[in-house]
């Protein structure tokens, strides 16, 4: 299948997920919701990891893999906690930076270089979510969103979450030129929900507490994620890991629907005026 709409598809699961866990957890510890998005959909993709998996022949493929694990727990950490302080429209128009860092990262750790217009559109995306915070903050001129950087929390953390994110889904593409995407999705799930598991426990915490209290909201948010991680890495495996990456930030477009019809975040329309933007920016991606 086409990345494109696979990257579309995986945009849409993490925008739903970051609002059912807004929705429901919002008042929870933030290592339930951890348990939520990485121990139960690991359980879920775990008969899909299962059934594709094959040892990799080459053993760089663990390096790849021993990197990742811990920065994307810390970087879903940070995340969980800046949209559940925060309302996204304040704080998920800052993912759309990690493209860039990501742009710029593959083309050091593997030699990914993208055409005029591909580097053209990330920046446009990437400018597109500055005036998209521009217009969610109080009005305080072009430099308030820099300052909200600063002073505000929730911006902050995520724009410490796009840099890990940058890096993160560099390595991801490092991983899968020894694994195809459709067997390491499902096998870094169950990583992932091993890794959170360990984690919990040895702060004193299970990841049944959460699932016995409210089990649809982790039914939701397990299966929204588990679609996503699926078709995340079938789409990265086949374009270069700034495009993709920069299309799956179309996310914060859903995610800012989700903030006006669930939780009443006003200035909706200055915000989709602003995410155009963003969208030009996917078609010069696109261009040939």
């Amino acid at each position: 299948m086409n990345w494109l709409p696979l990257a579309l598809l995986s945009a849409f699961a993490i925008a739903t997920v970051d609002a059912l866990t807004k929705r429901y957890f919002s008042g929870e510890d933030p290592w339930d919701a951890a348990a939520a998005r990485f121990v139960w959909s690991g359980v879920l993709l775990a008969p899909w990891a299962w059934s594709t998996w094959r040892p990799p022949l080459d053993p760089a493929f663990w390096g790849w893999v021993l990197a990742l694990v811990p920065l994307d727990m810390l970087a879903m950490a940070l995340y969980v906690r800046a949209i559940t302080t925060a309302p996204l429209s304040h704080t998920l128009p800052y993912l759309s930076f990690s493209p860039v860092f990501s742009m710029l990262l593959a083309f050091v750790l593997l030699g990914e270089q993208v055409s005029a217009f591909g580097a053209a559109g990330v920046l446009l995306i990437t400018a597109g979510a500055y005036l998209l915070n521009g217009a969610s903050l109080s009005r305080g001129g072009w430099l308030s969103p820099l300052r909200a950087m600063v002073s505000e929390r929730g911006p902050r953390l995520m724009l410490l979450v796009a840099l890990i994110f940058g890096v993160t889904g560099v390595l991801g593409k490092g991983a899968v030129h020894y694994m195809p995407g459709v067997a390491f999705g499902p096998l870094y799930a169950v990583l992932l929900a091993l890794g959170t598991a360990l984690a919990m426990g040895l702060s004193g915490r299970s990841p049944w507490t959460i699932a016995r209290r409210r089990p649809v909201a982790v039914g939701g948010v397990a299966a929204a994620m588990a679609l996503m991680v699926a078709t995340h890495f079938v789409a990265i495996e086949q374009v270069a890991a700034a495009y993709m990456i920069a299309v799956k930030r179309t996310s914060m477009l859903a995610g800012l629907l989700y903030g006006a019809w669930w939780f009443r975040e006003l200035e909706l329309g200055r915000n989709l005026a602003a995410a155009a933007l963003m969208l030009g920016g996917v078609a010069l991606i696109l261009l040939p």
